[in-house]
């Protein structure tokens, strides 16, 4: 099995790298932009915007996007929100008059306000280097004169013909242009989101100065030609959705044009002289940062980290925080939120003892006074019998397991010679979320599903809210000053493998490589954050090369094993800077579609 990892050493080498859960394609133009004295962050727009041409399965220039920038001589990242909110029109009671009981996985009531773009040019605004033309052009350059189709691509493009030649004839004109779908390997071309980049271009070079060049691309972009196509398209739109019926949208250009991405503060905590920074609670990457309170004084860093003892801890923990997710996480500028609480150690103290010998199949949110609606809310939710049978185009469940018809995600870690560092996971506006926009090359995203049409929760729907959405970069500081930038694609799934790479690194000594190369395993215990919302009580998906004994072990104890094919859990990347500038990155060799590149 391939792997990926190098280490650069900046006296011989240089002193910057990539690591990425993509194409090659992306790896060689963020390496490309570096070379020519971009950021960090110049490498990551760049990456960012070319995998919505050679990904578009993945994400889309519609998608959504958290991400943290750690600047160079800094004690703290600083994190990006580029996660769009619902739509003025967006509102419970419309969706239940639509007859509706959950948020579409896919199609036009599924959309939020598209948040990636905005948040690539702020971070290009105020930490990129080089013009907007350097940024943009390789993206255009693939739309237009082709880029290999990856087998995937073209799996999922023809699983869905009938479906787009029947409901979505902007996507099948798109997707399978001449009629036929485009064959793995073979050059495909998406002209008219080529000629959409090349118009924003094309306005923001009408400006002068880089800065004022990448706010009139924002503009266009949410004020401007593009956005008033999109209004004008959904003000006649009337498509299929994974619901099954044929409906309108809400969002208009007013919306786009009202929404700004912005910084925030990230959430933190420390663990073994770790510091481990995440976004907030409208991303689920606290999650993480309970687990981790929960396996303080364990024992867990004693275990075999491939061992029985190890997995059945860790999934009990994590059962125990993401229950936690699905009752009390939400945007928090519309909820007040009880993190502090949820990331103490005293509240965690109470938890572990629920952590038995035995999987657990209960959902069992903590109680916190005041929010205990919220808890008894969550659990009659996932109590709900719910069969995980999506209409098309739903869902982002990375390769649940392994299905062609459903999205996923990005991730990019990069490092540039100055230390500036980004974790970023671009995602949503897959080629399966909603029909293409009429003249753009670009379908909308489908972010909403995470919302539920029940008023008084902190993710019920309301305008002007963020979903809480999957996507969780993530970022960590070593007790010799190490830093560290990781993450994957993977819906429920990014933060349970994030976690697991972590205790390795930190309790087992392994090197980047080895700590991703170890057999991985996740659980579908509690609830979905995708449409259908389903929950499997239980659930352990695990790697086989844990062995047969490990995982007759779990089975005893109570765990509904699913045993994975070989080397097909996990889409993890990394890259690390030692105080000395002594640069390390890996890639999984899984799927071998991710890649570590440095000199």
């Amino acid at each position: 099995m391939q792997t990926s990892q190098f280490t650069t050493r900046p006296e011989i080498l240089g002193t910057f790298g990539v690591a990425t859960s993509t194409h090659w394609i992306a790896s060689a133009v963020g390496m490309a932009i570096l070379e020519k004295g971009g950021t960090a962050i110049d490498a990551g727009a760049a990456m960012g915007f070319v995998l919505q041409v050679v990904e578009p399965h993945l994400c889309g220039p519609l998608g959504d996007m958290p991400a943290l920038i750690h600047l160079a001589g800094e004690d703290t990242p600083h994190v990006v929100c580029g996660q769009g909110t619902a739509p003025a029109g967006a509102t419970i009671a419309h969706y239940k008059d639509e007859g509706l009981d959950l948020v579409p996985g896919s199609g036009l009531l599924a959309t939020v306000i598209p948040g990636a773009f905005g948040a690539w040019m702020l971070m290009l605004r105020d930490h990129g280097r080089l013009p907007l033309r350097d940024i943009l052009e390789p993206a255009i350059h693939y739309a237009r004169h082709g880029h290999p189709t990856l087998p995937r691509v073209s799996a999922t493009i023809k699983s869905l013909a009938d479906f787009f030649s029947d409901e979505w004839p902007t996507s099948y004109a798109t997707w399978l242009p001449g009629g036929a779908a485009p064959e793995p390997e073979s050059l495909f071309k998406n002209p008219a989101l080529a000629d959409s980049y090349d118009r924003i271009l094309t306005e923001a070079e009408a400006a002068s100065g880089r800065e004022a060049q990448i706010e009139a691309a924002r503009r266009a972009f949410y004020e401007g030609f593009l956005a008033e196509a999109i209004d004008g398209w959904l003000r006649e739109a009337c498509v299929m959705d994974a619901a099954g019926g044929r409906r309108e949208g809400v969002m208009t250009g007013q919306d786009m044009a009202d929404w700004q991405p912005s910084y925030e503060a990230p959430v933190s905590v420390d663990y073994d002289g770790w510091t481990v920074w995440k976004a907030g609670v409208w991303t689920q990457g606290p999650v993480m940062l309970q687990t981790l309170r929960l396996l303080e004084n364990t024992g867990i860093g004693q275990a075999d980290l491939t061992g029985e003892d190890f997995v059945h801890q860790v999934t009990e923990a994590m059962k125990l925080a993401f229950a936690d997710r699905e009752a009390y996480y939400g945007d928090p500028d519309h909820t007040d939120i009880p993190l502090d609480t949820l990331l103490s150690r005293d509240y965690a103290a109470t938890r572990q003892k629920l952590i038995g010998d035995t999987a657990s199949l209960e959902q069992q949110p903590g109680w916190i006074a005041g929010f205990e609606d919220w808890a008894s809310a969550a659990v009659a939710r996932a109590s709900q019998d719910i069969v995980d049978t999506p209409g098309a185009g739903a869902g982002e469940p990375t390769m649940a397991h392994l299905t062609e018809k459903r999205g996923d995600t990005v991730h990019i870690d990069v490092i540039d010679r100055w230390g500036n560092m980004i974790s970023a996971t671009p995602s949503g506006g897959w080629l399966q979320s909603s029909p293409v926009v009429p003249g753009l090359g670009m379908p909308l995203n489908s972010r909403a599903q995470m919302f539920w049409l029940t008023e008084g929760l902190p993710t019920s729907l309301a305008p002007g809210r963020r979903p809480r959405t999957t996507l969780s970069p993530s970022m960590a500081r070593g007790p010799d000053g190490q830093a560290l930038t990781f993450g994957t694609p993977g819906g429920d799934q990014q933060d349970q493998w994030q976690l697991i790479l972590f205790l390795r690194l930190v309790h087992g000594g392994m090197n980047l490589q080895a700590g991703i190369d170890a057999p991985l395993f996740h659980t579908a215990h509690f609830q979905s954050s995708f449409y259908p919302r389903a929950a499997q009580p239980g659930h352990l998906m695990v790697e086989p090369a844990f062995g047969d004994a490990v995982i007759t072990d779990l089975r005893a104890r109570g765990h509904g094993v699913e045993v994975a094919e070989p080397w097909t859990v996990g889409r993890l990347t990394a890259a690390a800077r030692d105080p000395s500038g002594l640069m390390r990155a890996a890639a999984t060799p899984r799927l071998m579609q991710a890649y570590a590149v440095g000199r």
